[in-house]
Formats: structure tokens, sequence, C-alpha cells
């Protein structure tokens, strides 16, 4: 008898325990022709417990029979196999299976659609635009952050304007966190709207989002964002002014200079850290100083980044 008979056999099992058991060895020997048996399981088992592991050994299988399967779990009546079928759908590898999912991405449940956009977002599937595009104004705060994600994903300059207002006004806080992530991968990044919504993001109430733009433009490095960093220096969240730290560096502008060798001498060491790293990337000699002081700090961290700032201005010097 082959493996895959006996596994059948005791799918057929009474004992709920035994067809989990069956599930897991059919997952352990990753035979593509047991797909269809472990599909069946997810959609037909009796045990909330088997639908759910069979819908986690799933994951990675780009089979479109299988994702048509996880899709339709989904909707299922147990929060568990909801929740691993999700998870599972994240791990798709080929856009060619994933764009079994996109017919989902409209669906009328809330859940259904944010794991669907969920799981399409890392394949960039062109065709996924639309109905991320759709999803932008959806009442659930979760299908709107999928549908962010697709977007930013897809580098889709033509919702950048919807991209800035959900970064400048989304009710929900991380919306608007991850909407001014997308901005920063958009190829039109340097548009003016773009950087009118990350320096509001700068000053927005929540503190992630303010993270999320210090962040943002530390990859993106526009140098009209400058008096907008130096005032995030002073935020009250440790976070923000370590990113404003970061991005400051980035800019590579002397005129931080009055605000970061200061930061040499600040409590935490992170921060410590990251000033030393902006003033190697700045390279003004006038930092020259502070950093031969904090080249003996007392973290290593710091003493290390200080002295590889100082080894980048004599090579900036002698060059």
């Amino acid at each position: 008898m082959t493996f895959a008979a006996i596994s059948d056999s005791r799918l057929a099992s009474d004992d709920a325990g035994v067809r989990r058991i069956a599930i897991l060895d059919m997952a352990d020997a990753e035979n593509d022709a047991d797909l269809p048996v472990l599909a069946a399981a997810l959609r037909d088992d009796t045990s909330e417990e088997v639908r759910a592991e069979a819908a986690h050994v799933l994951a990675g299988r780009d089979d479109p029979d299988v994702v048509e399967a996880l899709a339709v779990a989904l909707s299922d009546p147990a929060a568990a196999v909801r929740a691993a079928a999700a998870t599972s759908l994240t791990q798709l590898k080929d856009a060619r299976a994933g764009e079994r999912l996109l017919p989902w991405a409209g669906h009328e449940q809330a859940f259904v659609r944010a794991a669907a956009l969920r799981g399409l977002k890392e394949l960039r599937i062109a065709a996924a635009s639309a109905p991320a595009r759709l999803s932008l104004s959806h009442a659930d705060a979760a299908v709107r952050r999928e549908a962010v994600g697709v977007l930013g994903w897809l580098k889709a300059d033509d919702a950048l304007p919807e991209l800035a207002r959900l970064a400048r006004s989304d009710s929900d806080a991380d919306v608007r966190r991850v909407a001014v992530g997308a901005l920063g991968l958009s190829s039109e990044s340097g548009h003016v709207q773009v950087l009118d919504a990350l320096l509001g993001a700068l000053r927005d109430p929540a503190w992630p989002v303010r993270e999320e733009a210090a962040t943002t433009l530390a990859k993106l490095a526009p140098p009209a964002a400058l008096p907008a960093l130096l005032e995030a220096l002073d935020d009250e969240a440790w976070q923000v002014a370590l990113r404003a730290v970061r991005a400051l560096g980035r800019l590579r502008d002397a005129r931080a200079l009055p605000a970061l060798v200061p930061a040499l001498a600040h409590a935490m060491g992170n921060l410590r850290k990251e000033a030393a790293i902006a003033l190697g990337d700045i390279g003004a000699p006038e930092a020259a100083p502070t950093l031969a002081l904090a080249a003996d700090d007392p973290d290593p961290e710091v003493r290390k980044a200080a002295r590889l700032a100082l080894a980048r201005l004599q090579a900036g010097a002698s060059s």
C-alpha cells in the first residue's frame, strides 16, 4: 500500500486526532499528488482543528486549486481556520497562482477582502491595482491598510494623491502609518504631494506615524525636509528622534551639525550611535573633536560608530 493510500485511509478515521496526524505526515512527504486530498480536508473535514492544520500545511503551495481552497476557507465558520488560511495565502510566490485571488480582493466580507489583498501584495500583480484602488475608501481599516500595501508594492504612481490623502487624514493611525511608508516606494517620490504628506506626518498625533515619516524621509532624503527633521529631534517619542537623526545624516547637510553634535551626549546609547553615524555621513570636519570624545563612549556600539565616523572624516580630508 502506498503512503498516499495509507494517509487517505487515516483521513477517513472517526478520530480527528488521527486525521490531523495524517495531514502532518502528508505535509512532511511534500508530495504534490497529495494536494487535492489536503485541499479536500480543508474544505470538508468536520473538525475545526483538522481544517486549520490543512490550511497551515498548504502554505506556500502555488497550485491554483489550493489557492482557491484557501480563499474559500477565508469564510470558514471557525476563526482559527480563517486565520490559518489568511496566513498561508501570504506565502504565495507564483503570480500565476496568485491571480486566482483577484476575485476575492473585492469580496463583500471585510476579512476575506483584506486577506486576499494581503496575499496579493508581494506578488506585484498589475491587475491587483484596480481592486486595491477601490478598497482605499472601504469602511474597514484593515481593508484600507492592505489596499495601501498592494499599491505601495506596485509603485502605483497614479495612486499617489489617494495615498497622500490617507497619510494625512485617515481616521486609523495604522492606515496612516502604512500610507506614509507606501509613499516612499513610489518612483515619483519627489512629487510635491509626497513631500507635503510626509512633512505633515512628522506632526501626526500617533508616534508610530511620525516614526514612519522620519524613516521614509531617510530613504528619500529630500533637502526641503531639513527644518522639519531638526524639529523632530525634540519629539517626545525617542523612536521618532532616532529616525530623524538617521534622516539628517542621509541629507548630508552641514546645517544639521549644531543639532547633531549635542546628540552625541544623549542619555540613550542608540541615539548617540545614530548621531555618530550621521556625522560621518555628513563628513564635516567640525564634528571631529566631539567624535573623538565619543570614541571613548562607555557603549561599545557608540565607540565603534564614532571611530568609523572619524575614519571617514580623515579619509575625506586626505582625498
